[in-house]
Parts: C-alpha cells; sequence; structure tokens
C-alpha cells in the first residue's frame, strides 16, 4: 500500500498560497479518480483510499498546520503498517524554479518545516519526495511571506502544469516503479508543456 501525502496549511486564508501545492496536487488526483477527502480524525487529516493502477493507496492531506506534518503521516503510515519507503510527499520547493517539478528519495530538509517533522515521525528520511517548484524570492529574509503567498498568474500556469505532469507519472509510482517515475518526470520536466494539463 502507498502514502501520497499533500503538504500545506489547512484554511480558506492558505488556500490558494505557494505553501500549498502538495495540497494542489493531491486535490487533482483525488478528482482524477471520483474521490473526495474526508476528515479523519484518528488521521488529523483529510484522507480518503483509491486505487491506481490496481494498487491501494491513501491520499492524504494534514490539517495540523504545516510544522506538524509528521503527526498525521505518522499516524496513518503506522496504523496501515505502510513502510517509509512507499510514502510519497508532494510539497513545495524552494529551490527549483515555478513549473519544475522533481523525485527523489530521501535528502534534506532545505529549511522546509513540513519535511522535518514527517522525518521525526517516521524516523527516517528515506521516504519519496515529488518536489513543485515556487522560486526562491531572491532573499531568505522574505521567504516566510513568499511561501505564505499566491503565485503569479503566470507561476500559477507553470504550477499547474507541473503538477500535471506529476500526475502521468503517478500509475508507475502506485506499481512501485519508482525509477521509472523519476526518470519520465524529469526527462518530461526538461520540456514544460504548453497550456493546460488535464487530469
Amino acid at each position: 500500500m502507498k502514502l501520497i501525502v499533500g503538504l500545506g496549511n489547512p484554511g480558506a486564508q492558505y488556500e490558494r498560497t505557494r505553501h500549498n501545492a502538495g495540497f494542489w496536487l493531491v486535490d487533482r488526483l483525488a478528482r482524477a479518480h471520483g474521490a473526495r477527502l474526508q476528515q479523519e480524525a484518528r488521521f488529523h487529516g483529510l484522507a480518503v483510499r483509491v486505487v491506481i493502477a490496481g494498487e491501494p493507496c491513501w491520499l492524504l492531506e494534514p490539517q495540523t498546520f504545516m510544522n506538524l506534518s509528521g503527526r498525521a503521516v505518522g499516524a496513518l503510515a503506522a496504523f496501515y503498517k505502510i513502510d517509509p519507503a512507499d510514502v510519497i510527499v508532494a510539497h513545495d520547493e524552494l529551490d527549483l524554479p515555478a513549473g519544475s517539478a522533481k523525485m527523489k528519495l530521501g535528502g534534506g530538509f532545505a529549511g522546509h518545516n513540513g519535511l522535518k517533522d514527517i522525518t521525526a515521525q517516521l524516523g527516517t528520511r528515506d521516504f519519496w519526495r515529488i518536489r513543485l517548484g515556487i522560486g526562491h524570492p531572491g532573499d531568505k529574509a522574505l521567504v516566510h511571506g513568499y511561501v505564505l503567498n499566491p503565485p503569479r498568474l503566470e507561476e500559477q500556469t507553470l504550477m499547474d502544469e507541473a503538477i500535471g505532469r506529476s500526475l502521468e507519472v503517478i500509475e508507475q509510482i502506485a506499481r512501485s516503479d519508482y525509477e521509472g517515475a523519476m526518470l519520465k518526470l524529469h526527462t518530461k520536466g526538461t520540456t514544460p508543456t504548453k497550456g493546460k494539463v488535464q487530469t
């Protein structure tokens, strides 16, 4: 079983902010499978079980605010005995430009408190990440305000396309073909598609 997590902050005031890029991906994935995320108190988030490429997967959006994302991830992963290597976390990435999407296994936090808390709760950094580029404001002092504001229209279009490309590899992820998914995503990521990606 896989656990696909989107990171963000709950509440209408944060809905369209850059920090919620992970939520956007999971929202679109749920819609593509005709599923609706529902409040699951025991998992501290919105969750739904879907079948992707014949494989059972949980979709999760922690409702604990970003800094405590690991509380939700750890609770669901422990309950269903999901190995950390089968946890996939979609999150905003300052070190990538808007419109870029990359996958990797493990790695550091790059100042991302959601990833830091998930690592603490799972006891390992060895979970997969889908890194959705949001760009960097150019000054570390501006990062907090930057991630908690909506992207510009042109950035939003690029980010939507990057999420669309990420969703195109979800079936490979569900089948545990992580390397194949990473190769496909990174190849596609070098030449962003024009227009809106349908899911």
